[in-house]
């Protein structure tokens, strides 16, 4: 009876003993799990391409589109040219032009392609930002104007080429509005909370374009539909 008890202790000792080797295997087993990198990659896409089209930065423009012309009178007379200008008086034209223009990013293509990840780091490379012409009008009541007496008013098909004068002036400052820089920022802004929430911290989030633009560039910027409406 005394040798039985005894074997029932060892048992019960090494049965014990196993328990808590098993416990202790399957608690590492967890740690071990939790310490492997997940992937939150596709997640990331699929959140980023929600945004879809993003409208990122806004400008109100007032230009002033200006002309002045004079009548003239050119020929050839004995194999001789000639540019005389005739004393009818000038026509002047100031033309107040209020204008809409804004940047967005087109998400609809964006993919893994447009992140890089190395360890806790994590880049997203933004698709081409695009600025597009949602307004123009002219501001009929402050047109100015000065017409000698024996001058013609200005017809309507001369109001539209200087309306496209105004369009094509403001095409040419988009460069130096820093709306290309804006853009970025406000994608920054709606991006990286989105990325925290998927574990990331804030500081090793880096949001950028694909390349820095120049002047060059901005016609493949442009939304050329909205600057031809």
């Amino acid at each position: 009876m005394h040798y039985l008890c005894k074997r029932m202790k060892r048992i019960l000792a090494f049965t014990a003993m196993l328990v808590l080797l098993a416990s202790s295997c399957h608690r590492e087993s967890r740690k071990l799990d939790s310490d492997l990198p997940v992937d939150t990659i596709p997640m990331m896409v699929m959140q980023i391409q929600k945004c879809s089209k993003l409208y990122t930065a806004e400008y109100h423009l007032h230009k002033i589109v200006t002309h002045k012309d004079q009548m003239r009178l050119k020929g050839t007379i004995l194999a001789q040219k000639f540019d005389i200008t005739l004393p009818v008086g000038n026509r002047r034209i100031a033309i107040p032009m209020d204008a809409t223009l804004k940047a967005y990013i087109d998400f609809n293509g964006f993919s893994e392609k447009n992140i890089r990840r190395r360890g806790e780091k994590i880049e997203v490379t933004l698709p081409d930002p695009k600025v597009e012409l949602t307004s123009s009008r002219i501001n009929h009541q402050e047109i100015k104007k000065q017409l000698s007496i024996l001058r013609k008013n200005f017809s309507d098909e001369e109001m539209t080429n200087y309306e496209k004068q105004g369009r094509a002036a403001i095409l040419n400052e988009i460069p130096n509005l820093g709306i290309i820089e804006m853009a970025r920022e406000s994608a920054a802004n709606t991006l990286i909370p989105m990325i925290c929430q998927l574990g990331y911290k804030e500081e090793d989030i880096t949001i950028t374009f694909r390349k820095k633009y120049t002047s060059d560039d901005f016609p493949i910027l442009l939304d050329t539909k909205s600057f031809g409406k």
